[in-house]
C-alpha cells in the first residue's frame, strides 16, 4: 500500500530546514507532528522530599535541554544562587549551547562530550573529586547510573521532571499510513490513549532498539527502522521505504 500520510510523534520542527519538510516535498506526502509525551516539572516541595541540598554539589551533569531547564527552575524555586565556580558536564554540544540561556558561557567551567554518555564519562573521570548532581526525569536510562557507578564518583540523582502521556483523544478518528516513534514512552502513550489500537495496514517506523522491543512486546509489527548502516536517520529510512512502496 502506498504511503500518503505520516504522523511523527514529536513536536513540529521550529525551523524551516527540517529534513521532514524536504521528505514531504520530495515524496509528495503529508507529514504531521504531534507530541505523544511531554515533560512536566516536579514542584520544589516534592523535590525537597528527595533530601537534596543544591549547595552540596560542585558539578552538574546535564544530559538534555530538559535537564538544563529544570535544574535552573528548581534552583530559582529553592532560592539557590548557582555559584560561578559550578562545573557543568554537558553530554553534547547542543546541550552546552543551550546552557547559554542561563549562564555566561565564557565565564563558566563547561566540559562538553561528543554525543553519548559513555564519551562524557571520560571527562567526568578527570574530575573524580567533584560532587556531581544529575538532574533527570523519572525515566532514566540504566546506562547512566551504571556508568557513573563504574567510575566510582560521588554522584546524586535528582528527579526534577517527569515524562507524562499527552491527551490524543482528538486523533481517535484520524488515520495515518505511517506512525513514527522514537521511544518506548511513545508506544505507552499510544496504548494509554487507544487501548484497543489495531495496527492493520498502518506502518510503524521506529528509532532505536529499545523502541523496537517496545513495539514488538505489544504484538505490533515494525515496518521501518533506523538507524541502520544504510539509513542512519529516520527521514532517510522513511524516504527509502516510501520510494519502494509508492513506485509499485
Amino acid at each position: 500500500m502506498k504511503v500518503k500520510t505520516i504522523l511523527v510523534s514529536q513536536p513540529a520542527p521550529k525551523t524551516e530546514t527540517s529534513p521532514y519538510f524536504d521528505l514531504a516535498e520530495k515524496q509528495k506526502v503529508k507529514v504531521d507532528f504531534r507530541s505523544f509525551i511531554h515533560v512536566e516539572g516536579i514542584p520544589a516541595k516534592e523535590v525537597r522530599t528527595q533530601k537534596i541540598d543544591l549547595s552540596n554539589f560542585s558539578a552538574i551533569i546535564l544530559t538534555s535541554r530538559n535537564a538544563v531547564d529544570h535544574f535552573f527552575r528548581i534552583a530559582e524555586e529553592m532560592r539557590f544562587t548557582v555559584p560561578d565556580a559550578m562545573k557543568y558536564f554537558c553530554q553534547s554540544e547542543a546541550v552546552a549551547y543551550y546552557l547559554q540561556k542561563y549562564v555566561v558561557y565564557r565565564k563558566r567551567k563547561i566540559y562538553v562530550g561528543t554525543r553519548t554518555f559513555p564519551e562524557l564519562t571520560k571527562l567526568i573521570k578527570k574530575h573524580k573529586d567533584e560532587k556531581f548532581l544529575l538532574p533527570c526525569s523519572d525515566k532514566l536510562k540504566p546506562l547512566i547510573p551504571d556508568e557513573l557507578d563504574k567510575l566510582g564518583v560521588n554522584w546524586t540523582r535528582a528527579e526534577l521532571y517527569r515524562t507524562v502521556v499527552s491527551d490524543l483523544s482528538d486523533l481517535e478518528d484520524v488515520f495515518y499510513d505511517v506512525l513514527v516513534f522514537f521511544s518506548p514512552s511513545g508506544i505507552d502513550s499510544l496504548f494509554k490513549n487507544f487501548p484497543e489500537f489495531k495496527q492493520n495496514n498502518t506502518r510503524i517506523a521506529v528509532f532505536g532498539n529499545s523502541t523496537i522491543k517496545a513495539v514488538e512486546s505489544r504484538g505490533l509489527r515494525v515496518d521501518i527502522s533506523a538507524p541502520t548502516p544504510e539509513t542512519p536517520s529516520m527521514t532517510m529510512a522513511l524516504d527509502k521505504y516510501i520510494k519502494d512502496v509508492n513506485k509499485k
